[in-house]
């Protein structure tokens, strides 16, 4: 399962994701966002930005961070 879902029957193509993409993960491709994966760290600004609510984003999947320990 993928971290980022766009559903291009909502998406317009505005590409507001793309440019708050901090590592470049989301692309257009003939006119609607498309999700890459390469480099995403599962952030959320995509999601929180997209104004077609085109985009959603499984936070389970964030990668843990080296050295954090779990909180019980």
């Amino acid at each position: 399962m993928q971290a980022v879902t766009i559903n291009s029957h909502w998406c317009k193509g505005c590409g507001i994701c793309v440019a708050f993409c901090p590592r470049q993960s989301i692309g257009l491709e003939k006119e609607k966002a498309v999700y890459n994966g390469k480099g995403c760290i599962v952030c959320g600004h995509c999601e929180l930005v997209c104004p077609d609510l085109a985009i959603s984003v499984d936070l389970s999947q964030k990668p843990k961070r080296a050295g954090k320990e779990e909180s019980v």
